[in-house]
């Protein structure tokens, strides 16, 4: 009887846990996104760009002008990763999503970062020959409610100057 209270107790605490366990198609994005990162992290320019689907897949930054292409976003980012760092982002708090065929994903996650702060990522992903691909990406920089209209005002102030 204490045996089978001890495995009862044990089965329900774990089933609380509110820790969400991945699917292999949500690992899978996980560990794309993941590798993307750490080869910013590590200045790979050739292994970081190898994430994207091709050269029209877009990346779109946190400032309002920031909106490329692989193919433009290249030699806009090349000098980061010259001096051997380019950024770091750690991922958390994911959100993935399929399309019903199983061959679309999008996502959101939460980002810490050492130069912007709290961040977010949102993207698009397509499964390829070569696996998983980002389509398309866009990096912000979520603003608290309580201070949205300091910021808005700084930001009209400097793209009407």
């Amino acid at each position: 009887m204490k045996y089978s209270l001890i495995i009862f107790l044990a089965g329900f605490f774990l089933s609380c846990s509110s820790e969400k366990t991945s699917t292999p198609e949500e690992s899978d994005i996980i560990q794309v996104l993941d590798s993307w990162h750490q080869a910013a992290a590590d200045a790979d320019f050739d292994q970081y760009f190898s994430f994207f689907r091709d050269e029209e897949s877009i990346f779109m930054g946190t400032d309002a002008t920031e909106r490329w292409t692989v193919a433009e976003f290249k030699p806009w980012s090349k000098p980061f990763f010259d001096r051997g760092r380019a950024w770091s982002f750690t991922g958390h708090d994911r959100h993935i999503y399929f399309s019903a065929d199983g061959n679309i994903a999008w996502f959101d996650e939460e980002l810490d970062t050492p130069n912007l702060g709290p961040s977010r990522g949102t993207g698009v992903m397509e499964f390829t020959s070569d696996g998983w691909k980002i389509v398309h990406y866009n990096l912000t920089v979520p603003i608290p409610n309580d201070i949205v209209d300091e910021v808005v005002v700084k930001i009209d102030s400097v793209l009407n100057r």
